[in-house]
């Protein structure tokens, strides 16, 4: 299969990037929580519009400056913006043009490629979509009003990504029975084997799935639940293509304190029903521990092999 091309979802944090990510492929791929921060690392599904497909990409919110951790998430969109074919920048119309919103218009201005300006929340059509005329001065075109939560104007965005595309030259069958919207991207040809990468808060996961698939594609950071989605990437190897997936780190279930991390677990469980091997990540300067033992019980109880990687030797 020829390479898709890639429509990267950039904006600051919480104005509904991931909400839109959902509606665009048709289901709960992404993560959603009314409080910024809750989407850090890039993660990539399959998405069609009108039978055009493409990759789309959901990214961490771009911030300006913070803290370490949230620089590290502002230099992966950094690095979706390089990688996309098509950009679309989520603004909040409920909120009005901030000056994050200002200086991640300014960096997308300097890319060539097609940029498409979506306002978010404009849920009527009363004061917000006419209050969505100050965004032109953010000086990327026309605003386009959407609601990535009801689905309003989301066709009419579509649109406008899906005639700014590079064509592939795919021809697209319509007979896959299995073709449905949100799947991790994967190449067609020799049967694709999942390895799942599991473990506690804090052992090192991402950091070993950056360094089998050798970018940084995950963010990496010492604060334990950095990793709130399950990713994946495909790497070919002379044995044929592998599928890595990072997980989030797993807990007991009355250790989970709000409800980013019951799904950041339930995503992490749902990867090792779906993989073939898992790499259980043990921290060797603790140990082994009780939890360990319980996350090794329940990758067994999947039918799943494993594979012990003790992390910091």
């Amino acid at each position: 299969m020829s390479e898709l091309p890639v429509v990267a979802i950039v904006g600051r944090p919480n104005v509904g990037k991931s909400t839109l990510v959902n509606r665009i492929v048709g289901a709960r791929v992404a993560i959603v929580e009314e409080r910024p921060g809750v989407t850090r690392d890039r993660k990539m599904v399959e998405a069609d519009w009108c039978g055009t497909h493409f990759v789309l990409m959901d990214t961490g919110g771009w911030m300006p400056s913070g803290d370490e951790l949230d620089d590290k998430v502002s230099r992966q969109s950094e690095r979706a913006i390089a990688e996309s074919d098509v950009l679309v920048l989520v603004v909040d119309g409920a909120v009005g043009v901030t000056e994050d919103d200002a200086r991640v218009a300014d960096l997308l201005r300097r890319v060539d490629r097609p940029v498409f300006l979506a306002v978010n929340k404009v849920d009527d059509s009363g004061t917000r979509e006419a209050g969505m005329w100050e965004f032109m001065a953010l000086g990327l075109g026309e605003p386009i009003g959407i609601s990535a939560l009801h689905g309003r104007g989301t066709g009419d965005l579509l649109d406008a990504v899906v005639g700014a595309l590079p064509t592939t030259g795919e021809p697209e069958s319509d007979d896959d029975d299995d073709a449905v919207g949100g799947r991790p991207v994967v190449d067609d040809g020799p049967r694709v084997y999942a390895v799942a990468i599991v473990g506690r808060p804090n052992v090192g996961k991402s950091t070993l799935f950056n360094r089998l698939i050798g970018e940084d594609r995950a963010v990496v950071h010492d604060m334990p639940g950095t990793t709130r989605d399950a990713i994946d990437t495909v790497v070919d190897t002379e044995h044929g293509p592998v599928r890595f997936v990072d997980t989030a780190g797993m807990r007991r279930k009355s250790k989970v304190e709000d409800g980013t991390e019951y799904y950041s677990l339930v995503r992490a469980l749902k990867a090792v029903d779906e993989a073939d091997v898992a790499f259980l990540v043990i921290d060797a300067t603790q140990g082994i521990t009780h939890q360990d033992q319980r996350l090794c019980e329940r990758v067994d109880a999947a039918g799943c092999p494993i594979v012990l990687c003790l992390n910091k030797w």
